[in-house]
């Protein structure tokens, strides 16, 4: 299905607890988009509403502070704060909630394969298989959580560190 065989998902994190039929099930709803170094897979504050998994290459996940439209020094730049690589998720919130992504995402190797599971096609398959939607929900919460933990302790650092006014 796709060009794609079942054993390579079993690296992918949030496919982590599925049987090999739940994933035939997932590659029948997915598809393959391959892309090339700097193409945008998605921007900054773009309407959300696929998840993307990285099966081969490397894709750089990047927010810009011009977005929040207050003054930043001129020349400032997007910048990278994660790489996603092999058996890697991003964009995963869109299967959750159809809001805006909050950073772009660009192919940072010479080429990637990804897998794309669009939101509506996976909510249809949670639905008609509750153990299967469980699992990934839970594993993709799981990794959610432990992304927030880590920018929690970055912003507490930056706060407690920060110059204080007085």
């Amino acid at each position: 299905m796709n060009g794609i065989e079942v054993g390579s998902l079993t690296q992918v994190e949030v496919f982590e607890g599925l049987t090999a039929e739940q994933m035939e099930r997932i590659l029948a709803i997915a598809r393959l988009e391959e892309c090339r170094r700097g193409t945008v897979i998605f921007p900054e504050n773009a309407p959300g509403d696929r998840m993307y998994i990285v099966l081969d290459g490397e894709v750089e996940i990047l927010v810009d502070p011009r977005i929040l439209g207050e003054k930043v020094p001129e020349g400032t730049q997007a910048t990278p704060i994660t790489v996603i690589r092999r058996g890697q998720s991003f964009g995963e919130v869109a299967l959750v909630d159809a809001g805006v992504r909050s950073a772009a995402a660009v192919c940072r190797s010479p080429q990637a394969r990804l897998l794309v599971i669009g939101r509506q096609d996976f909510l249809r398959l949670c639905q008609e298989d509750p153990s299967l939607g469980f699992r990934v929900m839970f594993n993709i919460a799981a990794d959610l959580a432990g992304r927030i933990r880590t920018t929690d302790l970055m912003l507490r650092g930056r706060l407690l560190l920060a110059p204080r006014e007085r």
